[in-house]
């Protein structure tokens, strides 16, 4: 395979373009900071992202601000800090404040130049409206979990992902998706038959962070430490 056998790609936006866990950490630095003072932003994360993988499973139809406000609750319970429904909600809001990759605006930008670009994220609109704005690109198209109903790693937002690419004229061969989550997006797009790229921005760092780790962790076709490095991949191929 080589990088023009593509037409499109379709992204995770959260964890790959924009950075989900310094926005959560920054939320999460205020429960800890409720606390005994033994646990750091860190430690209440992998918590966290257990937590939010299944609320998201158990309440497909909740809008995302909500899922983080009652993850941020639990979390706190779990490691008995109780969190002011104030604050919960505040974090659950704050999506549209979490920063952007340095990288990522730069790489979408030479990436249009070459393919059609689709979002498909565990977000409601608004706060990825809020997200897209840092990200300096104009979407082919847009999917949220508000618009499909359910949350990634459910297969119906990869059956919605199809849906849109047919109306676009895209066979699925010629769809490459792009996703640093092997949780969330690269275990149900293989077993979909996508082709896939792992942007893996926690290499090196210990621990799986926001992200579980699947029982049986899938072999993505491409893997890059960034963006940057993604893009700079598929122009080396001129």
């Amino acid at each position: 395979m080589t990088f023009t056998d593509f037409d499109a790609l379709s992204f995770d936006c959260y964890g790959t373009l924009i950075d989900w866990e310094a926005g959560l950490k920054a939320g999460l630095a205020k429960v800890a900071a409720l606390g005994d003072g033994s646990l750091t932003a860190d430690d209440l994360l992998e918590t966290y992202g257990q937590i939010e993988a299944r609320i998201e499973r158990e309440h497909p139809g909740m809008l995302y601000p909500e899922v983080i406000a009652r993850s941020i609750t639990e979390t706190g319970e779990t490691h008995g800090i109780e969190v002011p429904p104030v604050l919960a909600a505040k974090i659950g809001e704050s999506v549209t404040d979490w920063p952007a990759f340095p990288d990522s605006a730069e790489a979408l930008g030479r990436l249009k130049q070459r393919y059609k670009l689709i979002i498909l994220s565990n977000v409601d609109r608004e706060s990825f409206a809020g997200s897209n704005r840092r990200l300096g690109v104009k979407f082919d198209a847009i999917l949220t979990a508000q618009d499909i109903g359910s949350y990634k790693p459910d297969p119906h937002n990869f059956d919605a992902l199809f849906a849109q690419i047919e109306t676009m004229g895209i066979p699925r061969e010629r769809l490459l998706h792009v996703a640093q989550s092997l949780f969330h997006d690269h275990v149900p797009a293989k077993a979909a038959g996508l082709t896939t790229v792992w942007i893996d921005r926690r290499g090196g760092i210990p621990g799986s962070g926001a992200t579980p780790i699947p029982d049986d962790v899938p072999t993505p076709d491409w893997t890059f430490s960034s963006m940057q490095a993604f893009a700079d991949a598929i122009e080396a191929e001129d």
